[in-house]
């Protein structure tokens, strides 16, 4: 393996998966791997979650570092987490990865290649870095990124630069409440602007379609197939995407009031089907923003990368931090 830096590794530690990339000076994406994400239920075989968690982060990172040639003893390294993470690297509070509450992933990932700590933040925020560096964001002052995947991250870039807040913890949109007699979301409260416009919101909407006798129970647990139907225009699957769109918009107004963004990027899993999410999601933003006619709305429009743009931001991360 070659000790020379040619590569920074970027690690994005989600819901469901751990995906690594590492990315040349250029940007370029020379080699990738993919693991699951350790669940609550290891914690049962007497492995503490976020142990397992930086445990498979580092096994990803020797892959992948293997698979490129580079020394992860001596290469940047970043990493990206669901939760608001303090700044030393700590994992204050994951509402969807609430077993490694408390764990310190920085020191735990970088253990295994006895070197010091890796970078690591908001797994939104490393979203937003590749975003503003290599993506649809560069050259944009004010801009919102929301990322769509079992629950929803967030991100500010005000003035060019990601927002982190007095503690790091700035950005957590998918917990500003929407409804208050909404459904109760992980995070301890209810009504969640997540509890409807991610792929669990999703999942409620069509739980309740379901139960209404409007929508084949065949969608109860799978978001990607009803955004698939509804791109190949089932009615019931597009009025369930339609009302998610609605809350999208809602709660897209809402944040609009805060910091008045000329762009919101919407990124995750969910936007796979952009077709059927970006132009309903606009309409009804025109018409839910303060200001309505009187004022131009944002432009809204999907991240250039997709669900890899946290691996990607995380090793953007690593190289400044560096």
């Amino acid at each position: 393996m070659s000790s020379e830096r040619t590569a920074s590794l970027g690690v994005d530690i989600g819901g469901t998966k751990v995906l690594g990339l590492a990315l040349s000076a250029s940007g370029a994406v020379l080699g990738r791997v993919r693991q699951p994400t350790p669940q609550v239920s290891d914690a049962a075989q007497g492995r503490p979650v976020g142990t397992s968690v930086a445990e498979v982060a580092a096994a990803v990172i020797g892959e992948l570092a293997e698979s490129v040639g580079v020394d992860p003893r001596t290469c940047s390294i970043g990493v990206g987490v669901p939760g608001i993470v303090d700044r030393t690297g700590t994992l204050v509070f994951a509402p969807n990865l609430q077993g490694a509450i408390g764990a310190d992933l920085a020191a735990l990932i970088a253990r295994p290649f006895e070197r010091a700590p890796v970078a690591i933040d908001n797994d939104a925020n490393c979203a937003a870095l590749a975003e503003v560096h290599l993506g649809a964001a560069r050259g944009v002052d004010h801009a919102l990124l929301i990322t769509l995947g079992t629950g929803i991250g967030g991100a500010a870039i005000v003035n060019g630069a990601v927002l982190r807040g007095a503690n790091g913890f700035a950005g957590e949109f998918g917990h500003m409440m929407v409804n208050p007699d909404g459904p109760p979301c992980p995070c301890g409260s209810r009504g969640c602007f997540e509890r409807y416009a991610s792929g669990a919101g999703l999942r409620h909407l069509a739980a309740q379609a379901i139960a209404a006798g409007t929508l084949d129970p065949q969608f109860a647990s799978a978001p990607e197939l009803l955004i698939s139907s509804a791109t190949n225009g089932d009615a019931a699957a597009l009025a369930v995407v339609d009302q998610f769109c609605w809350w999208l918009a809602r709660g897209i107004a809402n944040l609009c009031a805060i910091f008045d963004p000329e762009l919101v990027l919407l990124g995750g899993g969910v936007i796979d089907g952009k077709a059927v999410v970006l132009e309903p999601t606009r309409a009804y933003l025109a018409t839910e923003i303060e200001g309505g006619a009187r004022r131009r709305p944002p432009r809204i429009e999907a991240t250039v990368f997709g669900s890899d743009a946290g691996a990607i931001g995380a090793a953007i991360l690593g190289e400044r931090q560096r």
